[in-house]
């Protein structure tokens, strides 16, 4: 019967443990743009602690994880464009995956394509001109550029968004990317503004949405409860070691 609560207590550790882990890297990413904060749900006991959306848990069901939007945050930079409402920019990763992410840094390459901070292809692949003094773009997602010596702007390309069925089952894979999983189902691609689909807001980038307060309250909690855990053991130990020695 000791030995059995000794085991407990330590699952409890092993839980809270991980439950810190989830909360540092949460705190770590508080100012990553884009970036989605982790959750630690548990179960009765703490079979398996590190499980990707879109994971098997059953026959027919499927792992997936919480996302909310964060803040807009001015930046007044033509090329930070934030997602007000649904949706997922399209990235061509370097393994030809395709990445979503709500992360609208951009930038041009040295072709004037319009790429991440990584460097990766937006898609659909945009092309600034050469020689474009400023560039817009619209709520709808429409990329437009004024060229010096031109009075009319030209178009130059249209930003779509992609969504899912589960967004919740996306799996993240760094970087603010994630990619398709069973869970979330296939992408369901769309203009801005349309569909259902958010808008797009040019000079404004989306923050992370971890709640530091929120956080710092759950951390306190869990070494609390990791504080117990640790104590249990302690207490079994003592009582083990007094039948010991009195028998």
């Amino acid at each position: 019967m000791s030995s059995s609560a000794m085991h407990v207590a330590t699952t409890g550790l092993n839980a809270q443990q991980i439950k810190m882990q989830v909360i540092a890297n949460n705190l770590a990413n508080v100012n990553t743009n884009g970036f989605k904060r982790d959750r630690a749900n548990f179960e009765t006991l703490l079979y398996q602690v590190l499980r990707s959306g879109g994971a098997q848990t059953g026959d027919g069901t499927m792992l997936t994880s919480s996302a909310t939007q964060g803040n807009l945050v001015a930046t007044e930079n033509s090329m930070d464009l934030a997602i007000d409402g649904q949706g997922f920019f399209q990235v061509l990763l370097p393994d030809g995956r395709m990445g979503y992410t709500r992360n609208g840094s951009f930038s041009r390459d040295a072709e004037g394509t319009l790429t991440t901070a990584s460097g990766y292809v937006v898609q659909p692949e945009i092309q600034i001109p050469e020689g474009a003094t400023e560039i817009n773009v619209g709520a709808n997602g429409v990329v437009s550029v004024l060229v010096g010596g031109q009075a009319e702007p030209q178009e130059v390309g249209q930003l779509t968004l992609v969504d899912f069925i589960n967004p919740r089952g996306l799996q993240p894979i760094g970087e603010s990317f994630a990619v398709e999983t069973p869970a979330s189902g296939g992408p369901i691609e769309g203009n801005p503004f349309e569909g259902g689909f958010g808008k797009v807001t040019q000079g404004f980038l989306e923050g992370s949405n971890v709640n530091v307060v929120q956080q710092l309250v759950d951390m306190i909690e869990t070494q609390r409860a990791y504080e117990v855990s640790s104590k249990s053991i302690t207490a079994v130990d003592e009582m083990m070691r007094y039948v010991s020695n009195n028998l």
